[in-house]
């Protein structure tokens, strides 16, 4: 680690945090489109804020069409990329600090997008300045770029691929965990959908349950029309209410993020199970029977393909069901499942397809984004993590994960930082927050990668 470029980051923390303020102080939750504003109105404002915040600091910038935008320093023929963003996702409820008053409390400031990814951003700006005034030579010009549509689609680094934007030869996105994120998991969202001709006493008039694909529901319901007089048995986590005409039946489970579907408790899988047991006939007795069967609370997908799909770096693949919707005529359907990050789609879609189809399935809709692994001796990871280790005199090795960071939006980029191994998790949560020291620390860390990357040779 460079003592010299260190002491001048720590020397910028009173700027770094006054300009982290100021980002956090914009809501920044995408909106309906409005004309030069793709994100809507909050996430332009604090884009214009961050590109005023880099003309103070005496840096250039360039905005593509209010997509994305990026300053830059040094020069050369390759280009080395930081990749941030300054969306944030709703602020929600349980706050005790106001969400974007970015209040100081206990070395800590408060904020939505505080640690996810403002902090970051700042923390990478300002390790450029540092960079810049002590005139340290680079190799390779270097990109701090500013995404504005990380949490949703990635509609803003897909718009900088298709018009043109240069693909760096190296970089990173400082959006994820230390020592460094070196492998994610592909990623499916697939829905699928049946109709139904329902015949017999017992018969299904309503199923609703989850409230994204991603997310591990906590809570499904059921109305069913049932002959008079009829009885439905006691089951766990399960609660039954006549209504007339039928039945009420509603599944309680435990929510968790759609990555780690074996830390939650599938209420969608429990609610199906239960109506599994039901004298359903015909097509909805068919359907009900493959998901209690295929799905039910499984949560690596082992039914669907037979087997479990699992390597060593990442373990298993996972299987998230994360919605159902339905009526008397239509039940649908929808799965979050990642593959291990040495598997490829078709070591799994392909049989998932197949066993919906058997059942009288058709696919309904699916997005894919691929899986993304860099072995830890590839030039991009030993140098980030030589630089960690220096840091830190922590020797973990690198990770791989099942969630997605925009890494997978940009060849030759990894996720690196912020959050340290015991470091509260608070992204996306009440009170989100992001700790000073471990700002400082972060736009340090982050000043000597930009060298080390900047100054790599590759063959």
């Amino acid at each position: 680690m460079d003592k010299k470029l260190n002491e001048a980051v720590a020397a910028l923390r009173p700027q770094m945090v006054a300009a982290l303020q100021r980002l956090v102080h914009r809501r920044s939750v995408e909106a309906d489109p409005l004309p030069g504003k793709p994100f809507g109105e909050e996430v332009d404002a604090c884009f214009a804020e961050a590109l005023t915040l880099c003309h103070e600091l005496g840096f250039e910038t360039t905005d593509m069409d209010r997509y994305i935008g990026w300053c830059e320093i040094g020069t050369g023929d390759e280009m080395v990329a930081v990749l941030g963003h300054l969306d944030v996702v709703p602020e929600g409820e349980g706050w005790h600090h106001p969400p974007y008053a970015a209040e100081i409390e206990g070395g800590r400031l408060y904020g939505r997008g505080s640690i996810d990814d403002k902090g970051p951003v700042v923390a990478s700006l300002f390790a450029l300045k540092a960079i810049r005034d002590l005139g340290i030579p680079l190799n390779r010009r270097v990109r701090l770029l500013f995404g504005l549509n990380e949490e949703t689609n990635d509609r803003d680094v897909l718009y900088y691929k298709a018009h043109g934007g240069e693909i760096p030869v190296l970089g990173f996105t400082p959006d994820g965990e230390y020592p460094l994120i070196n492998g994610e998991k592909g990623i499916l969202n697939e829905s699928y959908a049946v109709q139904l001709h329902q015949t017999g006493a017992w018969q299904l008039s309503r199923v609703q349950g989850g409230v994204a694909g991603n997310v591990v529901p906590d809570y499904a319901c059921a109305v069913l029309t049932a002959p008079a007089g009829a009885s439905l048995p006691e089951a766990d986590h399960i609660t039954v209410t006549a209504i007339p005409g039928g039945y009420q039946v509603e599944a309680v489970g435990v929510s968790a993020h759609g990555s780690h579907p074996e830390q939650g408790e599938n209420a969608i899988g429990r609610l199906v199970c239960y109506l599994d047991r039901l004298p359903l006939e015909g097509d909805a007795k068919q359907a009900v029977h493959f998901l209690a069967e295929k799905l039910g609370t499984d949560p690596y997908g082992e039914r669907l393909l037979g087997h479990r799909l699992e390597d060593a770096l990442s373990g298993p693949m996972s299987c998230n069901w994360g919605l159902i919707e339905g009526d008397a005529q239509h039940l649908w359907v929808k799965l979050n499942y990642r593959y291990p990050v040495t598997m490829e789609r078709a070591d799994c879609q392909p049989a998932v397809q197949a066993a919906f189809e058997a059942a009288g399935w058709a696919l309904d809709g699916q997005v894919h984004k691929e899986k993304l692994y860099y072995p830890a001796e590839t030039p991009l990871v030993s140098a980030l993590l030589e630089v960690y280790r220096d840091a830190t005199g922590d020797n973990a090795p690198p990770k791989c994960i099942g969630g997605g960071t925009y890494a997978k939006m940009l060849p030759n980029v990894v996720a690196f930082g912020p959050l340290f191994a015991g470091d509260p998790v608070t992204e996306h949560q009440p009170d989100e927050c992001i700790d000073l020291e471990r700002l400082v620390q972060n736009a340090q860390i982050i000043a000597n990668a930009i060298v080390k990357l900047a100054n790599l040779p590759l063959e």
